[in-house]
């Protein structure tokens, strides 16, 4: 029923956050300059006490009980270079974010070994990568409940999206141009300003950003589940979305959102929700109904307290988060 000791990267800070929702103590690797990945204990998400920066040049000498990759070069280089031969015999977790980039369905994942699980974060990253005999489980997203509530008083759409014109056509960079000339929409995130937007927003603080929109655009083509389009969701913000990867799982077309490969038919849509707004506040309504249910801080915590049993046999106290 002990604490565990685990080494991690600030790959993901939101993810992270969450993560270290866990009841144990996570030491995260940081570099000098805090270049990304090595970012450690930084930023302005609230960190708890249980999160420890660990400086790389230090990590030899920390006591650990778990090794958790969160990128490839984490693991197929960082263990080498930063662990001890005793530090990288410990039981160790790859998470992987997302789905195969180089080919759809033939794609071996960079982990091939049965002494490392295989962690993802939706069922539809884990049904597209080929893992070999490496064994794997999902864990879906957990949010923490902000508080925020839905007003949709901005007859306007949200997006939000991290360096939306570098990263192109997979995040959705043309369905955002596509979808702007004719519907109001603002783009939030990192490297925003470049394609037009409004900047970055803290994330402490998207939720209720959020929330004053008739509904939230996710144009992305090809990614895992966003963190952010869930926190909307639990927000109460109705979203519409490409029926691509894990989204048409969550989003069901005229349920929670609208969800379609079909551009046009979502720009109706959109244009649907700007001139109803009660209907937009049934299907936010529906929106957070599914997060509560799908996606909550318990179930998350209480997945991880088993996969971190599984792999360390160590029996946990489940979460009170």
């Amino acid at each position: 029923m002990r604490r565990l000791k685990i080494l991690t990267w600030h790959t993901h800070g939101s993810y992270l956050y969450y993560l270290t929702q866990a009841p144990h103590d996570f030491y995260v690797v940081s570099k000098p300059g805090r270049p990304p990945g090595y970012g450690g204990r930084c930023g302005h998400l609230p960190w708890g006490p249980n999160v420890h920066d660990l400086p790389a040049a230090q990590a030899k000498r920390q006591q650990l009980d778990c090794i958790v990759f969160q990128d490839d070069h984490q693991y197929l280089d960082d263990q080498f270079d930063l662990l001890s031969p005793q530090q990288r015999a410990l039981p160790k977790i790859y998470i992987e974010h997302d789905p195969p980039r180089a080919h759809p369905v033939d794609e071996r994942h960079p982990v091939r070994s049965s002494d490392v699980l295989l962690v993802h974060v939706t069922h539809f990253n884990r049904l597209m990568w080929d893992s070999g005999h490496t064994p794997t489980r999902v864990i879906e997203h957990g949010v923490i409940d902000a508080g925020a509530r839905y007003s949709g008083e901005l007859p306007r759409g949200l997006v939000v999206v991290n360096n939306l014109l570098k990263r192109g056509r997979r995040l959705g960079a043309d369905i955002f141009e596509q979808a702007r000339r004719e519907i109001p929409l603002d783009l939030v995130g990192m490297g925003a300003e470049e394609a037009g937007g409004l900047g970055e927003i803290r994330h402490a603080d998207l939720p209720a950003f959020a929330a004053r929109y008739r509904f939230f655009f996710n144009p992305i083509r090809y990614t895992s589940m966003g963190l952010a389009v869930i926190e909307a969701m639990l927000a109460g913000v109705p979203i519409v979305a490409l029926a691509s990867t894990e989204m048409p799982t969550v989003i069901k077309d005229g349920v929670n959102g609208y969800a379609d490969t079909d551009v046009s038919r979502l720009v109706s849509r959109m244009r649907a929700l700007l001139q109803n707004p009660e209907t937009a506040r049934e299907l936010g309504a529906q929106a957070r109904r599914t997060a509560l249910e799908r996606f909550n801080i318990r179930r998350f915590v209480d997945d991880w307290s088993e996969a971190f049993t599984q792999v360390t046999d160590i029996p946990h106290e489940r979460s009170v988060a």
